[in-house]
């Protein structure tokens, strides 16, 4: 009898559980449908809208994803990508306020599967005080006077050692040039790796294969890019823990004065000498800072190369400024470029600011919404998705004339309140609407080093090469920012 009753105990609550159960669906519904909700549509059940988002497109554009939602619903509309309900950012004044406001009402929020190959301490990945941490790391190696001094010799002996191997009317892709430029810089300062050596060549074959993963489908499949990418990464962290051994070894043999050049001399031993960070926090800081200080560089070099190329006027007047600096230089005796030189390098950087400005090297940020949050009259609510858009405040006609142009003219005019006109298309004036390296607390810790990089390298480029395209090629959108064809072009030194 005993156990008849036990038995039927969850069937007599069962009535109550259901009512239960259905009055809490009722009122998490209610709550919903209580939010001023931007326009738009969920789509397709957990895929949502993410296909459609993803589509490659010319990075030249918005795609016609983003256009036809843009156009149907407004410049903020919610959607589900990713998995995960969404709102989605087209608008400037909504991208500002959610990365000035990173940590209080957003935080970063990337998908699972790039901290499943990037590391869980990836610079990328974390929020709060280890990311502040991290990045305050980053910016203590990436100083204005260490940009001054070390960084600017090597990355102009970086560019030389790339230019001075291309061969007069040799085609090759300007893509994999930049690609190994940046790497090599990369390599050379974070661990004290040289060009051309046969351990540098090897991770760099590791880390091409690393980089297909961390830009494919997240399929964790025998013969997959990202399974063979979560393969590289292993090798590499091998690689990377291997020179930290080798580095701790050196740091106790060596005598007081040694040891300091030792360990200043790159990020490795900077952080082996002034950090806490445990080795597998030093792993996944090391991958994560190869990651970003050589693809989004590379990407935005190349895009300059392709974006000059069908504008010999920007050309000409690129050519007419750097040689005045060599002009100079050679009159004083001086052979390297140093920090006065590059602060008169004026055109070169409006033609970096609009390379950035219309190819869209980072595109979108993932952010989500940590508390319930009302702008312009819309809810984001607690948890949403939060996607600011950075490439459509910068393709936006309304802020910037003829947005699709090559125009670095623009830049001038922004900064001299000229009204004056060039041959590459019209402009006017824009506001504060130029977000290539994000914004806020996490704004792009290495932007001053890539616009050095980007600057020296157009410095040797222009005096000593002309350059077009091998083949008809563009930058696509995947999202991430590639050529298909890697850029093949053919150069002609100037002798």
């Amino acid at each position: 009898m005993f156990e008849t009753e036990h038995t039927l105990v969850p069937l007599l609550l069962l009535p109550s559980l259901l009512s239960l159960l259905l009055f809490l669906i009722l009122l998490k519904r209610r709550s919903r449908h209580s939010f001023n909700l931007p326009p738009g549509k969920s789509g397709w059940p957990f895929l949502g809208e993410t296909i459609g988002y993803l589509k490659p497109y010319s990075a030249k554009t918005l795609g016609y994803f983003m256009q036809q939602h843009i156009s149907k619903y407004g410049k903020i509309y919610r959607s589900n990508l990713f998995g995960e309900p969404t709102i989605v950012s087209a608008d400037a004044g909504l991208n500002r306020f959610i990365l000035q406001n990173e940590g209080r009402l957003f935080e970063c929020s990337y998908p699972r599967s790039i901290g499943g190959i990037l590391g869980k301490w990836s610079m990328l990945v974390l929020v709060g005080d280890m990311h502040r941490d991290m990045r305050s790391i980053s910016l203590n190696f990436l100083s204005h006077a260490r940009l001054r001094t070390i960084l600017l010799k090597d990355v102009e002996r970086h560019t030389l050692f790339v230019l001075d191997s291309w061969q007069q009317h040799s085609v090759f892709s300007a893509q994999d040039e930049a690609k190994k430029f940046t790497f090599n810089l990369m390599a050379k300062h974070i661990m004290s790796m040289d060009p051309g050596e046969e351990e540098t060549e090897q991770l760099k074959k590791e880390y091409v294969t690393f980089m297909k993963g961390v830009v494919s489908a997240p399929l964790n499949l025998p013969g997959t890019a990202y399974r063979k990418a979560l393969q590289s990464r292993g090798t590499i962290l091998k690689f990377i823990e291997k020179k930290m051994e080798e580095r701790k070894s050196e740091i106790q043999e060596e005598d007081e004065e040694d040891e300091a050049k030792i360990t200043d001399d790159d990020l490795l031993g900077w952080v082996l000498k002034h950090s806490n960070l445990s080795t597998e926090q030093i792993l996944d800081l090391i991958l994560s800072l190869l990651f970003a200080g050589h693809e989004t560089s590379s990407v935005a070099i190349a895009l300059a190369i392709y974006f000059l190329q069908a504008c010999p006027k920007a050309v000409q007047e690129l050519r007419e400024e750097h040689l005045e600096i060599a002009r100079v230089k050679k009159e004083l005796g001086e052979s390297e470029l140093n920090w006065d030189d590059y602060k008169k390098m004026d055109f070169t950087h409006s033609v970096i600011n609009e390379t950035l400005r219309l190819g869209n090297v980072v595109r979108f940020l993932h952010r989500k919404a940590l508390r319930n949050v009302r702008y312009k009259g819309y809810d984001i609510p607690r948890g949403w998705k939060v996607l600011p858009v950075i490439s459509a405040v910068h393709l936006d006609n309304s802020r910037y004339d003829e947005p699709n142009l090559f125009n670095p003219w623009r830049w001038q005019q922004q900064n001299s309140g000229t009204s004056s006109l060039s041959g590459c298309g019209s402009f006017s004036t824009w506001g504060n609407n130029f977000m290539p390296f994000g914004g806020g607390p996490r704004l792009c810790a290495g932007s001053e080093l890539a616009k050095l990089e980007m600057a020296v390298f157009i410095h040797h480029l222009v005096l000593n090469f002309s350059w077009k395209l091998a083949e008809d090629d563009q930058p696509f959108a995947f999202p991430f920012v590639d050529f298909p064809k890697g850029l093949p072009i053919r150069v002609s030194r100037i002798l």
